[in-house]
């Protein structure tokens, strides 16, 4: 792969942002290239004024002429403005769509590998330097292109040795220019990466502001993100230096082959061999190329800015996202058991291996719980049912079908998970719990609302369902949060419910209300609970143990006391004793 690719995208993947907008485009470059003729001609014009003073001749004619043409050059030169900041504005759109579009489908392991700050950064920095590459670059390197041609070509016209003297002056700026280009290019990648890893610390932080708070880290985090902060101040202040090289480097061979013109042009002029309207004309033709090279090359420099954009922006564009399998839904057996997971092995890494050879059924409806030692890879378990990721050996099966050959949406409308944590989003109460089936009914609404015991809660809130919650909940329990998370989910009216640790925040009285909720359910689905307290293990059909990534031990709590040496000790290590069976209070950590 050429060097160029590696280390980012080319400009014909910054180009195929611009498809969709190519008629735009073509006419505001046609718009850009009337204008620069129009300004091509003006020198002869000028000319042609002081030849009209010369020889006493009507200057009226050349004098309209050059003044209709300064209307039109700024006629369309502002309408090109306009119709490329439309166009940037149109392709940064399109980008963000197809960001956020793959963020959402980008796998939940890609998901876990990358910062949350630095996808972000992605969406807002990278695509605004894109749109200036593509609504501004590009066309401004064409139109100048156009103009610094037609430039030299009527000043060969008027004098090819003048032309050589310029020639060799612009020739140093250009070399000067290319190498300065590949160098902010270089700059702006480690800025943009700089403030991407800034925006992943100061989002972490934000994210965990009542820990920063009670742990009185505040100081320390603003040290921490102030130093990514002047990283990114760093970096991004070397590529304005690299860019700033630019201008005064063209500047300075403009004016130097000014000056050399006009001295060898006097001399000519004062021969005979240069007529006067020739010089000036040769001589504005030369401050005309000062403008279209300083915007051909600041064009340049910021073509390089978005190329480098465009490079981050592709490595999102091109990450995995999650397969749907299957074009339509797969089978149900009725006779299969709700889930099945027959020797399978997962890792999230080769280092990393969690699951071996674990085999187990679910049948339903009813309460199968999963418990076992902290790492066990209960939560995994859930996830490979969920297909959040997929087993590297064996099979996880869902009423009898692979897991993998069923499309995402029908799994996921069979299957409900409540994470531990699980997130309330910011907006209304009504709209968290519609978040999954925005399709609902009032009657399935107030259903789950009933069976989550959410009924009384909701009366107390000032508009009701209509509340807003605050960004991530923030205004409500976490035992609220929780049975917000749990109706949300039987609104899908699943086959298998999924719960992680569901207690883990909840007083004795809410408790007793999810208790009473998850006994309802099991009389409608089959319920797989990662068992956080020891009455919800004693109410189970079956429990699964897990420990060090195998399947150990599955039964009743009665009989895995009894056969299962393990389970004991869990039960021993966490201080419930048999006795105490009652007591929801105290905790199995599994």
């Amino acid at each position: 792969m050429p060097e160029e690719r590696e280390r980012g995208a080319g400009l014909r993947d910054l180009l195929s942002f611009a498809g969709p907008h190519r008629g735009t485009i073509i006419l505001a470059t046609a718009l850009g290239l009337v204008g620069a003729l129009a300004a091509l001609a003006q020198p002869l014009l000028v000319g042609e004024v002081l030849k009209s003073v010369r020889t006493g001749g009507s200057v009226f004619q050349p004098a309209a002429l050059l003044v209709a043409l300064f209307v039109l050059d700024a006629a369309f030169s502002g309408f090109q403005g306009y119709l490329m900041g439309r166009t940037g504005e149109g392709v940064v759109f399109g980008v963000r769509r197809a960001l956020v579009g793959r963020l959402l489908r980008m796998t939940v392991a890609e998901h876990d590998r990358r910062r949350t700050g630095d996808l972000l950064s992605r969406v807002g920095t990278d695509t605004t330097l894109l749109k200036a590459a593509l609504a501004q670059s590009l066309t401004n390197i064409v139109v100048g292109v156009v103009v610094f041609v037609g430039a030299i070509l009527l000043m060969a016209l008027i004098d090819p040795l003048l032309l050589a003297v310029a020639l060799a002056c612009v020739a140093v700026a250009t070399a000067v220019v290319l190498v300065v280009a590949t160098r902010v290019r270089e700059a702006t990648e480690e800025a943009q990466e700089r403030v991407g890893t800034l925006g992943a610390a100061l989002e972490r932080a934000i994210r965990a502001i009542r820990t920063v708070k009670i742990g009185r880290a505040e100081d320390r985090e603003e040290e921490a993100i102030s130093g990514e902060a002047g990283a990114a101040y760093e970096a991004g202040v070397r590529a304005a230096a690299y860019e700033a090289l630019i201008g005064p480097a063209t500047n300075v061979a403009l004016q130097g082959s000014f000056v050399l013109v006009l001295g060898v042009g006097g001399a000519r002029l004062a021969s005979g061999d240069l007529a006067l309207e020739d010089l000036v004309a040769f001589l504005l033709y030369l401050l005309y190329l000062v403008g279209p090279l300083v915007i051909v090359f600041s064009s340049f420099a910021e073509l390089q800015q978005g190329l480098a954009a465009m490079g981050r922006i592709r490595e999102v564009l091109e990450s995995p996202v999650e397969r749907s399998s299957g074009a339509t839904p797969g089978p149900e057996h009725p006779a299969a058991p709700v889930a099945r997971l027959d020797r399978v092995g997962f890792g999230y890494g080769p280092d990393r291996p969690v699951l071996n050879g674990v085999s187990f059924e679910v049948t339903g409806p009813g309460l199968t719980a999963l418990v076992g030692p902290s790492g066990a890879g209960k939560s995994t378990v859930f996830s490979l049912l969920v297909r959040f990721y997929e087993a590297d050996s064996g099979t996880v099966e869902l009423n009898g079908t692979d897991v993998r050959q069923l499309p995402l949406n029908e799994l996921r409308g069979r299957v409900a998970y409540v994470e531990q944590d699980a997130p309330v989003l910011a907006g209304t109460v009504r709209q968290n719990l519609l978040y999954a089936n925005p399709d609902a009914t009032g009657e399935d609404l107030n259903e789950v609302i009933g069976l989550a015991n959410l009924h009384r809660f909701i009366e107390k809130l000032p508009n009701g369902l209509d509340t807003e919650v605050g960004d991530g909940g923030t205004l409500l329990s976490g035992g609220e949060r929780q049975r917000i998370a749990l109706a949300r989910m039987l609104l899908c009216k699943p086959g298998l419910l999924l719960l992680d640790e569901v207690t883990s925040q909840l007083d004795a009285g809410n408790e007793r209300a999810l208790k009473e909720t998850i006994s309802k359910v099991t009389k409608r689905c089959a319920v797989v609970v990662i068992a956080h307290r020891l009455s919800t293990v004693v109410e189970a059909g079956k429990i699964l143990l897990l420990d060090g990534g195998r399947l150990t031990a599955e039964g009743t709590h009665d009989e895995l006391l009894e056969n299962s040496p393990l389970y004991g000790t869990l039960v021993r290590t966490q201080m419930i004793e048999a006795e105490g069976l009652s007591n929801g209070d105290r905790s199995l950590k599994a």
